[in-house]
């Protein structure tokens, strides 16, 4: 195998690699005895599964025995015995009647490193290296290594050859964050439904005030270290663009004396309605003032990044997660607004308070369709619109804010998923939500109807869409294949379930 050939596509897909995890992939000796001398420390093991199961056909292949023949799975972390740090994840398959009863006595009851195993039994053998690529993190892997969700992990598999027979098969796994040489930290955020802003009228000296639910997927993942200058990668242009900016901005502000490497693993589109924009300013900002050591309020990076200037949903659902209400800002002469504007024409204005908060329930699933339409409205567009539809009536304000109070938010509080479904569908037409739908094109309100009728409990589009929501606890599939038949006879568009998060972006320094 070209293992040279396979760490080059791993560092096109991933970054550079250090001549660590290079070694750590490419090696056919011991590497319990690799790990005991990059740390410096005793390595034990810790057997997590340990069973003897009938082969299947994979299985079979890899270790050359027929299928339903007996193999000992074993899967096991390899451990820092001072720091406690999991080193390795690893899964083998061996043929156990390959195997002398010892060799098998001490493979079964004891946590000892197969190599030693090998070693201690004096077991003339050799190491076939089969592969190395990079993959996502699942589940397991994820709580193994504390990973946020979608961090790329480094895998190789490999046998060990026996009298010229497969004796071992080996898959062995460690995140690409792990035996790098330079401190880096990762940020995952999640996204946002912006279900409506609250009173764009301003009679009563506040304006704007948003409802929000913060979303597990769609989802960020970026790394940030230290660089001579500031380079960003794994976006579109745009994108690089705008974080170049904000980067360069929160250096400045911070007096960092030195640059930002960002690496942007995982994205979803812009002004599509799920906030990608407040996410990535946020992260950026968090990212380059943990490097560089600064301990900066969430508040604080917001403005910084120049966001929550209007809606404080973006800001709250990186820092709290969770369903989300926010107070809005002072309005008038004196205040922090004295006209109406979106987030993009308000950099300087304070993030709004947090008035509401609350765990959103898991078991309720949330359909994401976003048909393939126009993007929402932003820049010069959106401001065009604040001053246009602004004031809006105020009875609507306060209708909106009597739903708000007396169903919405007691729907989520008593976990009453018809009452909060039935304020979610009411607020539609409301206020300046109101005005968000009529832009849109007829499809989208097809859509919420088309929903609606599929069994959704509520349904809204988010921000100015053109991505809609449906909220429902069972018979989701079903929505979701009514709305992807209605979007495909009216252009086509994406659909995605997903939960509510309770927590905000998640840091890792490594």
């Amino acid at each position: 195998m070209d293992i040279s050939g396979n760490i080059r596509d791993i560092e096109e897909t991933v970054g550079r690699l250090s001549r660590v995890q290079k070694i750590l992939l490419g090696t056919d000796g011991s590497v319990t005895q690799l790990l005991e001398t990059i740390t410096g420390n005793p390595v034990t093991v810790k057997t997590l599964v340990q069973e003897i199961v009938p082969a299947d056909a994979e299985t079979a292949g890899r270790v050359d025995v027929r299928e339903g023949d007996p193999v000992n799975h074993r899967v096991v972390e390899l451990r820092d015995t001072v720091t406690g740090d999991v080193l390795i994840y690893a899964i083998s398959e061996t043929p156990v009647d390959r195997l002398s009863p010892s060799f098998k006595k001490d493979l079964m009851m004891a946590d000892i490193p197969i190599g030693r195993i090998i070693k201690q039994h004096r077991i003339e053998a050799r190491r076939e290296i089969l592969s190395a690529r990079v993959t996502a993190a699942t589940k397991e892997t994820g709580r193994i290594f504390s990973l946020c969700k979608k961090e790329p992990v480094l895998s190789r598999q490999y046998r060990i050859i026996h009298q010229e027979k497969p004796l071992i098969f080996i898959e062995e796994q460690f995140p690409y964050n792990q035996f790098l040489d330079e401190r880096r930290i990762v940020v995952s955020t999640p996204s946002r439904i912006h279900v409506s802003l609250i009173d764009m009228h301003g009679g009563l000296g506040r304006v704007d005030g948003g409802i929000g639910i913060t979303l597990d997927e769609p989802g960020i993942l970026m790394e940030v270290q230290q660089s001579p200058d500031i380079r960003v990668t794994g976006c579109d242009t745009a994108t690089q663009e705008r974080l170049t900016g904000i980067a360069s901005e929160v250096l400045r502000q911070i007096q960092a004396g030195a640059g930002v490497s960002i690496t942007v693993r995982s994205v979803f589109p812009a002004h599509t309605g799920l906030g990608s924009g407040s996410q990535l300013a946020l992260a950026t900002a968090r990212a380059c003032c943990e490097l560089y050591g600064k301990n900066v309020p969430v508040s604080e990076l917001a403005q910084l990044a120049g966001r929550g200037g209007t809606s404080g949903i973006g800001t709250a659902a990186f820092e709290h997660g969770g369903f989300i209400i926010d107070g809005g800002h002072r309005f008038g002469p004196g205040g922090d607004k004295t006209d109406f504007r979106p987030s993009s024409a308000s950099r300087g204005v304070r993030p709004p308070p947090v008035i509401a908060r609350h765990d959103f329930p898991q078991d309720w699933k949330i359909l994401l369709a976003t048909p393939d339409l126009p993007a929402g409205a932003s820049g010069v567009k959106e401001a065009d619109i604040f001053r246009q539809h602004c004031p809006v009536p105020l009875n609507e304000v306060q209708a909106l804010c009597h739903e708000v109070l007396m169903r919405m938010l007691p729907g989520i509080v008593e976990h009453d998923l018809e009452r909060f479904g039935s304020s979610v569908n009411t607020v539609q037409s409301l206020g300046f939500k109101k005005v968000e739908l009529g832009l849109q094109p007829q499809a989208v309100a097809g859509l919420l109807e088309e929903m609606r009728e599929a069994g959704a409990a509520g349904a809204g589009m988010s921000s100015f869409g053109p991505t809609v929501y449906a909220i429902g606890d069972t018979g989701m599939n079903t929505i979701e294949q009514a709305a992807q038949s209605f979007m495909k006879e009216s252009g086509g568009g994406t659909t995605l379930i997903t939960t509510a998060r309770n927590s905000g972006a998640a840091v890792r320094v490594v």
